[in-house]
């Protein structure tokens, strides 16, 4: 990989870490599910006069925009509002790769080797810890829905590993312009008109600033930017950098924020990444060498 290319997976990940602590100043703007309709919002309009048609067919566009857009970003949003902190956040979502190891297995019959399956149990260890730090010194219930959001991630993998979309950044802008109807309608219903009107009312620069930046810099310049490396790329050479996500989201955080982090925190961080990159080792064989998607979409 070119010097050039390899400080732009770099910059990606670091654009999708410090995503994490946007996200959580959004948060104290917007109600949770109508900041994340206004992320994809923003992010389909008007970029989706731009791209193109959509390159895969309309099933697995509906069915990722909902696993992904609705139910994972609907509970990502919904937990860290409810106390879970963003640092934490980006590194308990990397047991995605274990969700979606499992769902491979029971949909695709997928067998797992030794090695990854290793990788699961250190991973899970890492979330076990994890939820005791969280435990002690936080709530459990904003634990559980990021927990369940990196499930519907494992789901959105799956969806997308059968769309094969060849364009990435095609697929993503045609993605988000599914959740935004349905996480306004549950934004009315759970959060309230009226609490969603003082919300837009309300805005500040400082607001929707935090929109703009998951909309374009997260999702459509990341999306792209990493489409870009992978189409380039071998995904088994573009996929390894996606670990230091949770590096950037927990420091952001951290000096941001003040986002402690506590020792017990640190360890299940290092069980984590360690877990999740012996889950994402693939054997070595024709068909891990062909350039295509990594197992997973970023925040």
């Amino acid at each position: 990989m070119r010097p050039s290319h390899l400080f732009l997976a770099v910059l990606v990940t670091a654009v999708w870490g410090v995503n994490f602590t946007v996200i959580e100043v959004g948060l104290g703007h917007f109600p949770p599910l109508l900041f994340s309709a206004l992320r994809f919002l923003v992010a389909a309009l008007p970029a989706v006069f731009l791209v193109g048609r959509p390159e895969v067919a309309w099933k697995w566009i509906v069915g990722v925009g909902l696993a992904l857009g609705v139910a994972k970003f609907g509970l990502l949003f919904v937990g860290m509002d409810a106390g879970m902190p963003g640092g934490l956040s980006s590194l308990v979502l990397q047991v995605q790769a274990v969700f979606t190891a499992l769902f491979a297995f029971a949909l695709l019959g997928e067998r797992p080797s030794r090695i990854r399956l290793v990788g699961m149990a250190v991973a899970l260890a890492g979330i076990g810890v994890a939820a005791a730090d969280e435990g002690a010194s936080g709530p459990l219930a904003g634990f559980a829905l990021v927990v369940a959001a990196a499930a519907c991630w494992g789901v959105s993998n799956i969806l997308t590993r059968k769309a094969a979309p060849p364009d990435a950044l095609n697929f993503m802008i045609w993605v988000s312009t599914v959740p935004v109807l349905p996480l306004l309608g549950l934004s009315l219903l759970l959060e309230g008109p009226s609490r969603d009107l003082d919300a837009l009312r309300g805005l500040d620069w400082q607001g929707a600033g935090t929109v703009l930046f998951v909309a374009w810099v997260a999702t459509v310049f990341g999306f792209g930017a990493w489409g870009w490396l992978l189409r380039r790329h071998p995904a088994s050479t573009v996929a390894p950098f996606s670990l230091l996500v949770p590096v950037f989201g927990m420091s952001s955080a951290a000096l941001f924020l003040g986002e402690s982090v506590t020792p017990l925190r640190w360890c299940a961080a290092a069980l984590l990444v360690g877990g999740v990159a012996l889950a994402s080792v693939t054997p070595r064989g024709p068909r891990s060498r062909r350039r295509g998607s990594a197992s997973g979409t970023r925040c």
